[in-house]
């Protein structure tokens, strides 16, 4: 336990955090939120999607955590940088060519596509559409039990959709690296923290914020701070060989 927690808590907390906060938003789990809490209720679509964004956090850092036992921690390190470089190039490189072709399609869009396509067969299911967990009356509101409310059929939806997002995206792969260069107690929480934080955005008022924050602008400063990521880990790694 003790290893978990030695040295560079801080810094491992404040790098998750960091990308976490600027490759989410405006990113599809980030939308996909949006969208449910548009029609549902946002306490149950924030649990699901954070859940879902905080449980794949500690399984992508102890995953990285686990990886120096397995290489060794200049291997590791090395690693970590490829991952950083990789995505960071991909992210610029992708803001250079949707500029180059003015392609118009959205983060947004795609969401909105999964939630549609997740309430068409529950509805078929079902047969017959949801109201996602809201209740139809106050009396029926104050009866029910908040446990129920919580973990209803729209937090699981939501917990499902954004858990299949999340997996393999550049963010997860991201928690791995950095989790194999940092401390993996600083990364979990600080990444819990970022996914909260851009959950609690999306559910609150996504569209309008993704409006004022221009996707361009994120893809950008994420690219950026992965090759800063990838440089740093570059750096450990020949530090450590020496």
């Amino acid at each position: 336990m003790t290893s978990l927690l030695a040295g560079g808590l801080a810094a491992g907390f404040l790098k998750s955090w960091g990308m976490i906060l600027v490759s989410e938003i405006g990113d599809k789990t980030f939308f996909i939120a949006a969208v449910m809490a548009m029609r549902n209720s946002r306490q149950s679509v924030f649990g699901g999607a954070a859940g879902a964004l905080a449980a794949m956090t500690v399984l992508s850092a102890l995953m990285g955590w686990a990886a120096p036992s397995l290489i060794s921690k200049q291997y590791t390190q090395y690693g970590a940088a490829l991952l950083f470089f990789v995505f960071g190039f991909k992210m610029l490189y992708e803001v250079i060519t949707a500029s180059e072709k003015g392609d118009e399609t959205s983060e947004w869009d795609e969401a909105e596509k999964d939630v549609k396509a997740a309430e068409a067969a529950k509805v078929k299911q079902n047969g017959k559409p949801t109201n996602g967990g809201k209740a139809n009356n106050k009396s029926n509101d104050k009866q029910q039990d908040a446990l129920s409310q919580l973990f209803s059929p729209v937090f699981l939806e939501a917990f499902v959709l954004t858990f299949c997002a999340e997996w393999g995206d550049r963010s997860q792969i991201a928690t791995i690296g950095l989790a194999a260069s940092a401390n993996v107690v600083g990364v979990s929480l600080g990444g819990i923290l970022g996914h909260c934080m851009c959950t609690g955005g999306a559910v609150l008022g996504g569209r309008q914020m993704a409006a004022y924050v221009a996707e361009r602008t994120l893809a950008i400063t994420g690219g950026v701070l992965f090759l800063a990521f990838g440089v740093h880990a570059l750096y450990e790694g020949m530090y450590d060989s020496s």
